[in-house]
């Protein structure tokens, strides 16, 4: 990383409780590529203090995690289509005070459907009804697909998440049958749930594609019953890295090679 100096540019991210994930990403790439560029995560219990402090300092970028998603939107100046889509933000890019936000969760996974020639045609049943199912739900929206079934026990969430996007919802389980799984809960992510596999053994067998959005570990209980059966795999990893590279490209203008990428994200998931 070049010394600091008083031309470097600062992005920074906001959450309640920051990681040395975007962090160790982005400040990997700034290294390599010989930017001057530096990134720093924060936590606040002021958002509008620290959002005019963006804009005060001269602050270039500023990644958004829970609880700001959505408190920051009338704090910012434009929305970009992919934060419209869900009125969610995790990425806001700063040009001489004006503010310009937008969803890379949302473009990641639209472009990993896209990279994987994932046909829109295909039957998806998706479990979870969280913010990140949003943002998930309203990809699937965005490429084309139209016969999609949320599980969420959740009666609230559920139903309102696939009324919002034109999709179904059920409860319960559903049987086997669909062309893609989709889990968008924390089953299987580190912790308590670690060893859960998110959808039954025929309902794996029956799908040609899974998709797991967990990304702590990256190969899961789904992802690895998955890749036993030869699906077509998306992992939470290529998720969580692919949206930091498309927050990067904000941020400095250069576009990553799927390399760089890959490099960047084994270096930030390093304990």
């Amino acid at each position: 990383m070049p010394i600091l100096n008083k031309d470097m540019q600062v992005c920074i991210s906001l959450a309640a409780r920051p990681s040395n994930i975007g962090t160790r990403f982005h400040n990997f790439l700034y290294d390599e590529l010989g930017l001057n560029f530096m990134y720093k995560a924060f936590t606040t219990d002021d958002l509008e203090g620290a959002v005019r402090g963006i804009r005060a300092l001269g602050f270039r970028g500023c990644s958004v995690s829970m609880p700001f998603k959505e408190a920051i939107i009338p704090l910012v100046d434009n929305l970009e289509p992919s934060a419209v889509a869900i009125e969610s933000v995790n990425t806001v890019v700063n040009e001489d005070g004006f503010l310009t936000a937008s969803n890379t969760d949302y473009e990641a996974v639209a472009m990993l459907l896209d990279e994987r020639r994932v046909d829109p045609t295909q039957r998806v049943l998706l479990r979870g009804s969280g913010g990140m199912a949003k943002a998930v739900v309203a990809a699937f929206r965005g490429v084309g697909f139209e016969d999609l079934t949320i599980v969420a026990r959740n009666a609230e969430a559920g139903p309102a998440l696939a009324e919002r996007y034109g999709y179904r919802w059920v409860a319960e389980e559903e049987a086997p049958g669909y062309d893609m799984v989709v889990n968008v809960t924390p089953l299987g992510m580190r912790g308590a749930d670690e060893q859960a596999l998110s959808f039954t053994p025929a309902q794996i067998e029956a799908a040609s594609t899974v998709f797991d959005v967990v990304a702590f570990p990256s190969e899961t209980p789904l992802v690895a019953a998955g890749r036993a059966a030869d699906k077509t795999l998306i992992t939470g990893a290529e998720v969580i890295a692919l949206q930091a590279a498309r927050q990067f490209e904000r941020y400095t203008g250069v576009a990553l090679t799927a390399d760089q990428i890959a490099r960047a994200s084994e270096f930030s998931r390093a304990e």
